[in-house]
């Protein structure tokens, strides 16, 4: 019994550093964006060259998070991901050290590339580590606080660290917490946890068309805002895009051990909850980003105020997350769960599609802000527990890149689009004589209105399309 429970705890502990290595890159999104002002002034950027700090780690990250996951499936989770976090701790340490524009570009870049390693193999181990549908639902609950939290607490540490010290602090922080995390990962995580059956070849011609495919795709929508989605550059890497992805499938089809077996595409879970969160993370984005914006820009709220004035939606996210969001799962499956946090969060970009010029915290932000905390905290949960109900261990780590490449494209896609349709309809009203606030109010709330019809619609699929797997539990009536 003794050693059961030292078991226990261990992968409890485990589950906590893997957790560690996942916070680690979900600040690394958010904090760089308070230094970039100070970035600038120092490496002497100027505001194309300075988006490409942030751009490059993105690109990359974006690009090659399939990969990471199924290199994790052929050579062993475990080695990967402390391959993985090697990498970004040392890329970590070279952007700290970075004194020219290219080196702190290059570096950010490599930095992605480990961060997409840790991301997409983290997921699959958590799946190995706990094998019960209740363990497991409550530690997909503790991933998805952190990973709704992390984007809160890189802005707020992000600004103590560059106020405080500079900005080489927000990359050499990093270090000695990726050092430790690595060595008690080195000592903790179970020798066999996500270890490959056999070693395999990798599908070198699906590895890099399908990177190249994202890669591709990615930087076409990072930059669709600045050069017009109808434009040549746009329209010509969006069909570069497309056409390598076809070869992509092609590839797959013919190699005998592909990278990505075509038969997983049809995996009804894996398949319907990229699809939600492709459409779930075009709304959050929208929310995180185009809030901010509003609450900056029209009702004129300082870095501060707009800080604490998402405090409340991230603490209840947590709350959720931690507990409550299992238990709903437990006790109702994934569908109705996944319906109503999406429908809760549809509801708060509603509430913000209605923003006014002269709008108040209490009056016309935090309710918002508190459904969408509240839909978020209760979806993400199913939607990470369906897209891996229906894998074989074997490939945990392809499925966790699939959903984590679906989040990020669905997050990019839909933060340019939506960014697009707010300038639109602000441009029109101008245009028409509309005062500059009300304008500007007006496109954000059009943006919200599309945020919300996607939060919906990836609701409406969810509940209609989603399988319940074996084990888990069959909807059931509320007494």
């Amino acid at each position: 019994m003794s050693s059961l429970k030292h078991h226990y705890d261990n992968r409890w502990l485990a589950m906590g550093l893997l957790c560690m290595g996942a916070l680690m890159i979900v600040l690394d999104m958010t904090i760089v964006n308070v230094a970039l002002p100070s970035i600038r002034a120092d490496l002497k950027f100027d505001d194309v060259s300075l988006a490409w700090v942030v751009n490059a780690y993105i690109l990359i990250f974006g690009g090659f998070l399939l990969l990471g996951g199924r290199l994790g499936d052929l050579y062993g989770h475990r080695r990967i991901f402390l391959a993985g976090l090697a990498l970004f701790t040392t890329a970590s340490l070279a952007c700290g050290m970075a004194g020219s524009q290219t080196f702190l570009i290059v570096a950010r870049s490599v930095q992605g590339l480990g961060g997409a390693i840790v991301d997409a193999v983290s997921l699959s181990l958590i799946m190995n580590l706990f094998t019960s549908n209740e363990d497991r639902t409550k530690a997909m609950g503790v991933y998805g606080f952190v990973c709704s939290g992390g984007g809160c607490l890189g802005a707020l540490l992000g600004g103590v660290l560059t106020g405080g010290f500079n900005w080489h602090w927000i990359f050499l922080v990093n270090v000695p917490v990726g050092i430790a995390v690595f060595l008690l990962c080195w000592k903790l995580l179970p020798k066999h946890a996500g270890e490959a059956a056999g070693r395999q070849n990798l599908d070198v011609g699906g590895a890099v068309t399908v990177t190249l495919a994202l890669i591709l795709a990615n930087y076409a929508t990072i930059n669709g805002n600045q050069n017009g989605w109808t434009s040549l550059p746009t329209l010509g890497f969006l069909a570069a895009a497309v056409a390598t992805f076809l070869v992509f499938l092609a590839i797959e089809a013919k190699v005998r051990k592909p990278l990505v077996p075509l038969a997983m595409l049809r995996l009804r879970n894996l398949s319907v909850s990229s699809v939600c969160g492709i459409l779930w993370a075009a709304a959050m984005f929208a929310w995180f980003f185009l809030s901010a914006l509003y609450m900056q820009l029209v009702l004129g709220f300082s870095p501060m105020q707009i800080g604490m004035a998402f405090l409340p939606s991230n603490l209840i996210m947590a709350v959720m997350s931690l507990g409550f969001s299992a238990k709903l799962v437990m006790r109702f499956g994934l569908k109705r769960p996944l319906f109503v946090g999406l429908l809760l969060a549809a509801a708060g970009l509603l509430l913000f599609a209605r923003a006014p010029v002269d709008g108040t915290l209490v009056r016309d932000v935090l309710p918002g802000m508190l459904l969408l905390g509240l839909g978020a905290g209760i979806a993400f949960n199913p939607v990470l527990m369906a897209a891996m109900s229906e894998v074989k261990e074997s490939d945990s780590g392809l499925a966790s890149g699939l959903v984590n490449t679906a989040f990020m494209l669905g997050g990019a896609l839909g933060l340019s689009v939506l960014a697009s349709v707010a300038a639109a309809r602000t441009a029109g009203l101008t245009a028409a004589g509309t005062p500059h606030l009300s304008a500007l109010a007006g496109g954000y709330q059009t943006a919200f209105l599309c945020g919300a019809c996607f939060a919906l619609l990836g609701g409406m699929l969810g509940a209609s399309l989603l399988r319940t797997p074996t084990g888990m539990p069959k909807p059931v009536a509320a007494h």
